[in-house]
């Protein structure tokens, strides 16, 4: 399956931005609808419950972050899932990706309609739809115009609701009734898990900002601390309120409440506060709703790239830079779903296929990092690897089981209906390689097909870094390396490595051999436990060569040091000495990555060995 990689999106986010698209994301009806809900089934416990939530949504932010950090693509799940897992699994991620934030954002803006009764309440269920609309029509023509336009946008409605929910926490905090906080837990323990399940989804939108990576700039960096950040200040704020908002209340009220926030503002400041925490509750279901149109319409982008999906969803508007057909047609969905569709219940579904999606993504990330590929390069690694993801995946299947029957059914009918489109649609002509078939390559001992991902790593990471080739990154991917398989002497590696510059540079073998063995007898050129750099100037202008050697089994260079099993050989006229002590340079900087022995030994071919020097982190010409 050849990649369709289309037009490249522009990184135009900043670090503020992925923080208050991601925080923005998951602030809605979690945190102004949930808290009376939950506080009926477990009492007081109602802010344990949100911190254990929290607590079990880390290993799903820490391998998103990791993963993000490796391949800053646009997708996000689908791209992990579908690099890891292949294309079958990718196919089911990309649609449950698409589908399930979709339908939270249309939820979101429903959700509107629950605060905007308490500053109109003559406002009809019509009115109710046609302002959801009108915002999805809005955010549509935002995201449209400007993805850059779009993060602005999310850091205003970002910054003015945390000042009103901290003006809520301050002010509140001096109104607490101590008493209403017991008995702390009334009712049986094992409704903690149930409501534990029903808050977890409430962080959900975090790890959404994966799918525009693409668009992030220093992704190494925004991604993963704007991710804990947003997390971090979010669960704050979760916690907080949700404790301020139990003192407030008695339990009667805080129960019976679809409006707590607006109940404990009412509580606070009487009508006017009642307004103000409503229009908070708006801000939300609206901030919630725009980065949730933003993230949704990246997966039918990617999808269309790897040629899961028809090829114009992969056009990029050429004044805006902004994926239009994928933004026009996830505004039409929700659109739909707002007019016509059960939003209920289709927002159970989408819960389940989360839940799914955060499994399928915990597996791909244990994927990644088992099937060793070389270019697999996180600058974000996991935590506790890898009992927090052997976590994570015990407790997204508790949740899982949680989840009722009928949500099961239609999540397994969506996967059964993304398989049967994959059967069909796909045309697999040349399949990618994914990361699981290098985990059973390893196991076998045997290669199965060629690189391809690898090869796709390889340019990402370049991207990521910023790489621009320098005279010795031309000068490694033109070079002959060979990989010997034996023990050798350093005669016997002198005669190789002279017969084949020889016939590059056109020269006298014997007497290159000669010069090579000379100079060891000088001095050795081993600078350290398995490396040597043997190097030598020879008569002529303009001409330099490399040759690059592994030899697992080791070359004996000399009786007092071990043998060599990597070895840079550079040949050069004396009018190239500058560049012969620039790759020398080259050559030290990259033998000093703590992992480059490691990595070097267990490369599975040429190509590896030289991606390891082209990707290694060093000061290049002009860079």
């Amino acid at each position: 399956m050849q990649s369709n990689q289309g037009r490249r999106l522009i990184r135009q986010l900043g670090g503020i931005d992925v923080f208050c698209i991601a925080a923005g994301a998951m602030i809605s009806s979690g945190l102004f609808i949930l808290p009376g809900l939950v506080y009926a089934k477990v009492g007081p416990a109602v802010i344990l419950v949100y911190i254990l939530a929290g607590i079990l949504y880390l290993p799903t932010l820490f391998a998103k972050a990791e993963l993000a950090t490796a391949i800053p693509r646009a997708g996000g799940d689908y791209f992990f899932i579908e690099r890891s897992m292949g294309s079958a699994a990718g196919t089911i991620g990309g649609f449950a990706s698409w589908f399930s934030l979709s339908l939270k954002s249309a939820f979101a803006l429903v959700g509107i309609g629950a605060f905007a009764i308490l500053i109109n309440p003559n406002i009809t269920e019509w009115q109710i739809k046609l302002i959801a609309i009108g915002f999805c029509i809005f955010f549509t023509i935002l995201n449209l115009i400007s993805v850059k336009l779009t993060g602005k946008f999310q850091i205003f409605l970002v910054i003015l609701l945390f000042i009103l929910l901290f003006l809520y926490i301050f002010r509140g905090s001096m109104s607490l009734n101590v008493h209403r906080y017991t008995p702390f837990m009334p009712f049986d323990k094992r409704a903690l898990l149930a409501a534990v399940g029903l808050v977890f989804i409430s962080f959900a939108g975090l790890t959404k900002v994966a799918s525009i990576a693409e668009e992030i700039k220093n992704p190494v960096k925004n991604i993963p601390y704007g991710m804990i950040l947003a997390f971090c200040t979010v669960l704050l704020l979760y916690g907080l309120t949700v404790f301020v908002t139990v003192g407030l209340l008695d339990g009667h009220q805080l129960a019976h409440s679809l409006t707590p926030i607006s109940t404990g503002g009412y509580k606070i400041f009487g009508t006017v506060g009642s307004i103000i925490m409503a229009f908070a509750g708006i801000l939300a279901f609206v901030s919630t709703a725009n980065a949730g149109i933003l993230a949704a319409s990246r997966y039918p982008m990617a999808m269309s790239r790897d040629q899961l999906l028809p090829e114009f969803f992969t056009k990029v508007n050429k004044r805006f830079n902004t994926p239009h057909f994928t933004i026009i047609f996830t505004g039409i969905f929700m659109v739909t779903v707002i007019l016509f569709l059960n939003l209920e219940n289709l927002v159970k579904v989408a819960s389940t296929m989360i839940i799914i999606l955060f499994i399928l993504v915990m597996l791909g990330s244990i994927i990644m990092r088992e099937s060793r590929i070389l270019n697999y390069k996180p600058t974000f690694v996991s935590p506790l690897y890898p009992w927090l993801p052997i976590f994570g995946l015990i407790g997204y299947g508790v949740l899982l089981s949680q989840m009722g029957i009928v949500a099961l059914l239609a999540a397994g009918g969506f996967i059964v209906a993304s398989i049967i489109w994959h059967k069909i649609y796909v045309r697999e002509i040349a399949m990618r390689k994914s990361a699981l078939i290098h985990i059973v390559e390893r196991v076998t001992a045997k290669e199965i097909a060629g690189d391809s991902l690898g090869t796709e790593l390889r340019e990402i990471l370049k991207e990521r870094d910023k790489i621009v080739e320098d005279r010795f990154d031309k000068l490694v991917k033109g070079c002959e390396i060979i990989d010997i398989g034996k023990q050798i002497t350093l005669i016997e590696f002198s005669t190789i490595v002279a017969k084949k510059i020889a016939e590059r540079l056109k020269i006298d073998p014997k007497q290159l051999l000669d010069s090579l063995i000379s100079r060891e007898k000088e001095s050795t050129t081993e600078v350290r436990p398995g490396l040597a750099i043997p190097h030598i100037t020879i008569d002529g202008e303009h001409k330099f060569e490399l040759v690059i050697a592994r030899c697992e089994a080791g070359i004996n260079f000399t009786q007092d040091l071990p043998p060599v099993y990597a070895a840079f050989v550079l040949v050069g006229s004396r009018d190239e000495r500058n560049f012969h002590l620039r790759a020398l340079s080259a050559i030290a900087q990259i033998a000093q990555d703590p992992d480059f022995d490691k990595n070097w030994l267990r490369a599975k071919n040429i190509e590896e060995l030289r991606d390891i020097i082209l990707l290694a982190r060093r000061h290049r010409d002009g860079a």
